[in-house]
């Protein structure tokens, strides 16, 4: 973002309890560092439970709120929001076409607010047509929710209801009608399922689906347990411009606190746009921004409560847990090596091994060098927890996990089914990717910071878990490529799919997270952490590399 903050206009209505309207758009715009000024349409007495009454301001006056900062500030950005009545929108659009010398206003971003939450009405009836035939022309994005969407739909005649995804975004396309640059149809009123985003988006190959907060693919490990607490239902917003249809997918949130979340969302786009980012992104960005919003928010008052506008401000590179996040920290380490994890927990010697095809050859030495492998790991824990006073927790926790490791990944026994002799074993020359591996950690383990340690000790427990689950995900699956009656390695998949490991993966799980937790990283000393995770997600990868070369 740049030294000197953008300033953005909001011209709507105030929200006596904080949580909507202008007072909603200033603190969005406090958190994007841009610079708030505001023209007041209208005042409210209205709660968290509801509005009492509204009292809109002379249409003279609020045209001359909005001439006095454009004729001041440069604005870089504009939302409107309540506008009333149609004097006073017809009083601003006069104002804006004013402002700027009969050229469209930079990046108006027209939030159409015709109803509130609790259902009073925000505006009046004949403002409709004002709305659509003088103030959309001028905006680059209008953001109407499912009720302001029908309203506007049936006052012109066209389909207005909206009951599924595809009627969302079959009402996009109508509105887009009106003259706007771009259509945002807010999905917080209407159920969809993945099973409607792939349905929607496999019928039309120019929609293009952004998803947030959910868990994708190699996250198995995260997913354990989720199927009683994630929400199965989602938030899909349908953008509509030029460029095609985008939607923008996210899980929904049973909360009261979302009141506000129309205003908190166009001011957030606004931000964005006075940043200078392209309508697409700062629609995403802002999507996220609001969605953190609502998860993060605390309870205020007996109704429906604000957003927590301030999140984004708190000094955190990592969110907090939630119910629905319950891994922020592990999560964002996934996402950020999406390829690298992907390519170590899908790997060629993982898919053979779960066909039964892998040679014996590739396994015998991977098993060999595991073992070699685990007496390193032991001792590059054992370095760091003599120099450390303060490391109970981790030590206790490591053990542990130190203990799973030894009984399931590199036991004797286990070696010995394989009829690989315990002096076999300890007479295996180590491998150059072993030492590459083994020798990284010592290092890390050297320098002190415990954390990093977790890094890498965790890539191999949770990479080990991912494919124990991976594989059993896929077992599960209708002409599953995957064998487990007479497959030779069923045991070492199931286990690291079994109970026991995947105890093991829930505590370091809990582990780090609790680390980043107690001790929040600032985005660099995060960058660290993320560089160790990378690069013994590679080791790990070459691990399996050198056990196919081997062959």
């Amino acid at each position: 973002m740049s030294t000197q903050p953008p300033a953005v206009l909001t011209i709507a209505g105030s929200d006596s309890s904080g949580g909507a309207g202008i007072q909603a758009d200033l603190k969005t715009f406090a958190a994007y560092e841009c610079y708030g000024t505001s023209a007041i349409t209208a005042l409210t007495a209205q709660n968290t439970t509801g509005v009492q009454g509204v009292h809109p301001a002379p249409p003279a006056f609020v045209a001359q709120q909005i001439r006095s900062v454009l004729g001041d500030i440069s604005v870089r950005a504009i939302k409107t929001g309540m506008l009333y009545d149609a004097d006073i929108t017809h009083a601003v659009v006069e104002a804006l076409r004013g402002g700027f010398n009969g050229s469209l206003p930079p990046s108006l971003v027209c939030d159409p607010v015709c109803v509130a939450t609790s259902g009073h009405s925000l505006l009046d009836p004949e403002a409709i047509d004002v709305l659509v035939t003088e103030l959309f022309p001028l905006a680059r994005l209008i953001t109407p929710n499912k009720s302001e969407a029908e309203l506007l739909l049936s006052h012109h005649g066209l389909p207005s209801g909206i009951t599924s995804l595809e009627g969302m975004v079959a009402a996009a396309k109508n509105l887009a009608q009106f003259g706007s640059g771009a259509v945002l149809l807010k999905g917080g009123h209407v159920s969809a399922t993945l099973g409607d985003v792939d349905r929607v988006s496999r019928a039309d190959s120019t929609i293009t689906v952004i998803r947030h907060g959910l868990l994708g693919d190699n996250m198995e490990i995260l997913q354990v347990g989720v199927e009683r607490t994630f929400p199965k239902r989602l938030v899909v917003d349908v953008l509509c411009e030029q460029g095609g249809v985008s939607l923008f997918v996210r899980p929904f949130i049973d909360s009261t606190s979302t009141h506000g979340t129309g205003c908190t969302l166009s001011a957030a786009i606004a931000s964005e746009l006075a940043h200078g980012k392209d309508l697409k992104k700062a629609v995403q960005n802002a999507v996220a921004y609001t969605h953190h919003g609502i998860e993060t928010a605390y309870p205020i008052g007996a109704g429906h409560g604000p957003l927590n506008h301030f999140h984004s401000m708190s000094p955190r590179s990592i969110h907090r847990p939630t119910k629905d996040n319950r891994h922020p920290f592990t999560k964002k380490l996934i996402q950020g090596n999406a390829g690298e994890w992907k390519e170590y927990v899908e790997h060629e010697f993982v898919k053979l091994l779960g066909q039964g095809t892998l040679p014996r050859g590739p396994f015998i030495h991977f098993i060999k060098q595991d073992y070699i492998y685990l007496k390193y790991y032991a001792r590059a824990y054992a370095l760091l927890a003599a120099k450390s006073s303060t490391f109970t927790a981790i030590e206790s926790a490591t053990t542990t996990i130190l203990n799973v490791i030894s009984e399931i990944a590199t036991h004797k026994s286990f070696c010995n089914t394989f009829g690989i002799t315990n002096e076999e074993l300890e007479d295996t020359p180590e491998a150059p990717a072993t030492t590459a591996y083994g020798a990284y950690l010592i290092d890390v383990g050297l320098q002190g910071d415990s954390t990093k340690l977790l890094m890498a000790l965790l890539a191999c427990l949770l990479g080990y878990g991912e494919v124990g689950l991976w594989l059993k995900k896929q077992a599960s699956l209708p002409n599953t490529w995957v064998h487990i009656e007479g497959n030779p390695y069923k045991k070492w998949m199931d286990d690291y799919g079994g109970e026991h490991y995947q105890g093991a993966v829930k505590l370091g799980l809990e582990l780090i997270e609790a680390r980043a937790l107690q001790d929040p990283p600032s985005q660099m000393r995060f960058e660290e952490w993320r560089h160790v995770w990378e690069r013994c997600t590679r080791l790990e990868r070459g691990f399996w590399d050198a056990a196919m070369a081997a062959a």
